[in-house]
């Protein structure tokens, strides 16, 4: 896990920072993401069903058009419960989910974008409805290529509970006062959601890093210190 402090929001900063990259990147709808030429976009269907349940909170009377797009979500979403059971023998997890997407989540998907087409003259633009439509109908490219790949994940929702930590500290502490604080800040919140990714006891790994760093030259190696190293360190220690 690693937060990344940048001056500003502008495509030269995930340009910089991923360059080089050509593996899977699944965002949000941003445009700044989409001027990366090496990675593979995927986008984050969560976000599009976030934009429904949005609608849905602000009208006047429950159910409706809101209530239908999140009902094809649900169904996505229960295709993706059926690629986590139990493994059909000689098959691996990656084609288990391909061969189950393929099978229920396409034809799925293709319901609901004629239904997204259906819906898009009838509702006002600029109401929430319309701008949950409107998002979904042009991320739809992003939003469906994860049925392509069984080893993409659906949403990022993984990564945006390990933010909200920070996101609910930065509101409390009103931002950071200096770029230093702001980047010290985003290295202490890496630390130590990776060691929870690791299943590591934070306490101990800064005991354990504190303890250690002392006692090595000002540019020594200290990858070994990284949380995934530690977690080996003490998986090996309780043998």
């Amino acid at each position: 896990m690693l937060f990344d402090y940048q001056p500003g929001r502008g495509q030269e900063y995930p340009q910089a920072f991923l360059a080089g990259y050509q593996g899977l990147l699944m965002t949000d709808g941003y445009a700044a993401w989409r001027t990366l030429e090496g990675p593979t976009h995927f986008g984050c269907l969560a976000h599009a069903r976030g934009a429904f349940v949005e609608a849905l909170k602000g009208m006047k009377k429950p159910g409706g058009r809101a209530a239908q797009a999140l009902e094809y979500f649900k169904a996505l979403y229960q295709v993706e419960t059926l690629t986590k059971a139990d493994l059909p023998e000689g098959e691996t997890r990656a084609d288990y989910a391909y061969r189950l997407r393929q099978q229920h989540s396409v034809p799925l998907l293709e319901a609901f974008r004629k239904w997204l087409d259906d819906q898009a003259p009838q509702v006002l633009p600029e109401s929430l409805l319309g701008k949950a439509i409107s998002y979904t109908r042009n991320q739809w490219t992003y939003l469906c290529r994860y049925v392509s790949d069984g080893l993409a994940p659906i949403d990022n929702n993984v990564i945006e509970r390990d933010i909200r930590p920070f996101c609910t500290g930065r509101n409390s502490w009103l931002f950071s006062d200096t770029v230093a604080g702001a980047k010290a800040s985003a290295m202490i919140y890496s630390l130590m959601l990776t060691c929870r990714a690791c299943n590591v006891e934070p306490y101990a790994y800064l005991v354990h890093v504190l303890t250690e760093l002392p006692k090595r030259e000002p540019h020594a190696d200290v990858t070994d210190l990284l949380p995934f190293k530690y977690a080996k360190l003490t998986e090996t220690a309780a043998r």
